[in-house]
């Protein structure tokens, strides 16, 4: 049986913490930052949890 594929757009996108959790980069960081608080900024650079069922179809993706 030939092996599983990880598909390249989504090890680009997500990684897996240690416990299992896939994380991603929260959107609205690429454009209109100067109108965006220094606060939300920060805010919204942080790494963020992907909700359980968007987790599955992603766990499919990257092989796990």
């Amino acid at each position: 049986m030939p092996k599983q594929k990880t598909n390249s757009s989504a090890k680009k996108r997500f990684k897996v913490t240690g416990s299992g959790k896939i994380m991603k980069q929260q959107s609205g960081m690429r454009h209109h930052l100067e109108v965006k608080s220094s606060r939300q900024t920060r805010r919204l650079n942080r790494d963020e949890v992907i909700s359980g069922n968007d987790a599955k179809n992603v766990k499919r993706l990257l092989g796990r």
